[in-house]
């Protein structure tokens, strides 16, 4: 799969193309609809499935300081696109000069000079250009003058997660916050994922019996709400099961928010200075402060236990599935 940073990066030549435009934060089962629409109708059509997406997030620079956090960094989200058959993500940088840009003229500048558009792929809330006054009815219009056509695909999928809310990234953002990493894992088709480079911390965690690799997470990162996790631990070409800790440590009145995985049954792992990345599966409880040390020592033996008895049962069932 291409990935062209900017228009610039488009090569010369580029023929005709089915495109489809969005933050696509997650790349949720929501989204999955649209970008396999576009990648469908792409091989119909005998052309190039593209994807146009944005960094920073346009809210950032619309109104700064309102930086949604993030579900996946761009390099993950271009992942699994490539995963969805796209054949080019085009990631815009998203400046203030570009965010002025007139429906119109974005549509000229990106779909009709660059990409060469024959068919737009698009959700029906879908909002473009200056103040997002371009609607889907706008890129119809436009489509007529230019030569494109436009389909709009509802991507108003259901389950269970929040209640039986449509799925969307607002959605899996709370639903993350709130620590149900299971109806976030519902919404996105697979567990959220955090990723970052390894740091040293306290060791606190070596001392006690249960090394963990200390996660610096990515900026904007969404992190679960403060809790321990079983989940995998994916590391060097590995994916580890692991017991992941999330928050400030009270056991010993921390003050620093930190993501701390625990790969089980993996002895002498060097994992200092590697970007790695962290699923979370399920929740197992809240965090605590025990009375004695003792007692913390006795619950994470839990923790551990309980998370190699789900996480076993969820590759097996994956295994069975297969």
């Amino acid at each position: 799969m291409q990935r062209w940073r900017g228009l610039e990066d488009i090569p010369e030549g580029w023929g005709r193309s089915v495109v489809t435009i969005g933050s696509y934060d997650g790349v949720h089962r929501g989204h999955q609809l649209i970008i396999g629409k576009t990648v469908a109708r792409a091989r119909e059509l005998g052309v190039p499935a593209v994807v146009v997406t944005f960094d920073p997030h346009p809210s950032e620079v619309v109104r700064p300081g309102t930086h949604p956090p993030l579900l996946a960094p761009h390099e993950r989200r271009a992942e699994l696109m490539a995963g969805l058959g796209v054949d080019a993500v085009l990631i815009l940088p998203f400046t203030k000069e570009f965010s002025k840009l007139a429906p119109a003229d974005f549509v000229v500048k990106v779909l009709v000079d660059k990409l060469h558009a024959q068919l737009v792929v698009e959700g029906p809330n879908f909002r473009f250009g200056h103040k997002a006054a371009g609607t889907v009815e706008t890129l119809a219009e436009l489509g007529g003058t230019y030569d494109y056509a436009v389909e709009v695909v509802d991507l108003f999928e259901r389950g269970t997660a929040g209640g039986g809310e449509p799925f969307s990234s607002t959605l899996t953002r709370r639903l993350v916050a709130e620590g149900d990493v299971a109806g976030a894992r519902e919404v996105l088709g697979r567990p959220h994922r955090v990723e970052g480079e390894v740091v040293r911390g306290a060791q606190r965690g070596r001392e006690l019996g249960f090394p963990t690799a200390n996660v610096e997470t990515l900026p904007h990162t969404a992190i679960p709400a403060d809790g321990v996790y079983a989940g995998w631990l994916h590391a060097d070409g590995e994916k580890m099961p692991a017991a992941i800790s999330v928050g400030t440590n009270p056991q010993f009145d921390g003050t620093a928010r930190t993501v701390e995985a625990h790969a089980i049954d993996r002895v002498g792992l060097e994992l200092y200075g590697l970007h790695v990345a962290v699923d979370f599966y399920a929740y197992l409880r809240g965090m605590e402060k025990f009375e004695t040390l003792d007692g913390l020592l006795e619950r994470m033996a839990v923790d551990v236990k309980e998370t190699r008895e789900l996480i076993g049962a969820a590759e097996a069932e994956a295994e069975a599935g297969s």
